[in-house]
């Protein structure tokens, strides 16, 4: 502490005192639910649970499946999620997009910032055959779980844009290729469309995406290489097993807000020193927005005079943050990791700040841990194809017997992690807790649980072990 300048240790103070004010109702409910008889039986809390959830098993390569799911508190949900295969590559992209001020930014960047991403990875030669031949942006990814289509209106825009991008991508040379580079410039690029769009193009789709706003974290993962993109608060977390059989969690992300005093650095750096009392009030940029980086929220990144232009006409000067004088405040450029997997790495955890509102990285392992060794009492039992004694079937049931003690309540790990979330105890999950906060009226629901999304990824050690890195 006494490294910090007494401006980010007085940042910090206000940081940790609104983060208490914050989280004082959600502490309160998960630790002390209400006292009564559960609203909901154990069949309508599983309905709840599962709803959303999704599993996807791969076969070659060093991904072997993941698990899926999300948890609204927002109406609608603010949380959005995105898994696909890239087509014309072999990597596996997963991404976890929290909104704020609406889900429609979250919505919109979870489909496009996967297309940017799967068309830069491609080679400039191949790419431009590709778009020669008459290429869209959807064509250069498998999606597993995608639920949603753009309107036709808004398809052509984004099209346009993306066939834009791909052809500029042409003009790039491979022996300059760098992964970390592609990643940033996909994330800026992209929000660099979605200002454009807003400005020539201004409607109220366009203008919902560009108020509303979203932190981003985008998974890519090939062969033993792993590379994690993110821009403010979702967070990654790689559960490692080391030889005496421990887990332990690895987090590849910083959160990018103002507890993070490298980042508070980074910003105020960024600005006159005669802002130094304003870029950062209570915990929030500009007294107003928790992350420091996000996609969107062009309030904080576009000048005055085009807000003012833009913006204020239709809602209102307010929009206009108090001490708005050198802008951008706002960054989507991501902070990347590259991680080389190793036979000992088992999964990776990405997941919106809902999760790790009520739980650590070490108790998401832990948990994910003992549900993967756990899941395999819910297979049905199979005997070997050789020949087998009495005794030696005799064993394996006692060993089953006891395995299925373990076995845990769910198959799909995200669906295990909300569960232990939101109604975890030190005994286990209290289904009056569970069933409580699963129940809270529409209007309170917020200040107790945000949404949660959640995908976990399992990988090959047996692959991993063999392929050369």
């Amino acid at each position: 502490m006494s490294n910090w300048s007494p401006k980010i240790l007085a940042i910090r103070i206000h940081s940790l005192a609104a983060t208490f004010s914050r989280s004082y109702h959600r502490n309160t409910a998960l630790h002390h639910p209400p006292t009564g008889p559960p609203k909901l039986s154990p069949y309508d809390v599983n309905c709840i649970l599962r709803a959303n959830e999704h599993s996807q098993e791969f076969f070659g390569g060093s991904v072997k499946s993941y698990d899926s799911n999300q948890l609204a508190s927002n109406s609608p949900i603010e949380d959005s999620r995105s898994e696909a295969s890239c087509v014309h590559t072999s990597g596996l992209l997963v991404g976890i997009f929290d909104g704020h001020g609406g889900p429609a930014c979250s919505q919109v960047i979870s489909k496009r910032l996967m297309r940017y991403i799967a068309a830069s990875l491609v080679p400039p030669d191949d790419l431009r055959q590709h778009m020669l031949g008459g290429a869209q942006s959807f064509s250069f990814l498998n999606c597993h779980n995608d639920k949603l289509e753009f309107v036709t209106e808004i398809k052509e825009l984004y099209e346009k844009s993306f066939n834009q991008f791909a052809n500029e991508l042409t003009n790039t040379t491979l022996a300059g290729f760098q992964m970390h580079q592609t990643l940033e410039n996909a994330f800026v690029r992209l929000d660099q469309d979605l200002s454009r769009e807003a400005v020539e193009m201004p409607s109220l789709r366009t203008m919902s995406v560009a108020m509303s706003g979203a932190v981003a974290l985008v998974a890519h993962i090939d062969g033993p290489h792993l590379h994690v993109a993110s821009v403010g608060d979702c967070s990654a977390v790689l559960g490692t097993v080391t030889d005496t059989g421990q887990w332990v969690a690895k987090k590849l992300t910083n959160e990018h807000n103002s507890d993070n005093v490298g980042e508070v650095r980074r910003l105020l750096s960024e600005h006159p020193a005669t802002e130094r009392d304003t870029v950062i009030r209570g915990e929030r940029l500009l007294g107003q927005l928790a992350p420091l980086r996000a996609m969107g929220d062009f309030r904080y990144k576009w000048s005055r005079e085009q807000l003012e232009q833009l913006v204020v006409p239709q809602f209102g000067e307010q929009v206009i943050a108090p001490y708005y004088l050198t802008p951008p405040y706002l960054s989507a450029c991501p902070e990347i990791t590259h991680h080389i997997l190793t036979p000992r790495d088992k999964f990776l955890i990405i997941a919106s700040d809902g999760l790790w509102d009520t739980m650590s990285a070490m108790q998401t392992v832990h948990l994910v841990g003992e549900h993967m060794y756990g899941k395999a009492f819910l297979q049905p039992l199979k005997l070997p194809k050789q020949d087998i004694t009495l005794g030696e079937i005799s064993q394996m049931l006692s060993t089953r017997k006891a395995g299925l003690q373990k076995k845990p309540l769910d198959r799909n790990a995200a669906t295990h992690l909300i569960r232990n979330a939101l109604g975890g105890t030190e005994y286990g999950v209290e289904h009056s807790k569970l069933s409580h906060m699963l129940s809270l009226p529409q209007d309170i629901v917020r200040l107790f649980r945000d949404d949660i999304t959640i995908t976990v990824v399992y990988f090959d050690s047996e692959y991993l072990r063999n392929c050369p890195t």
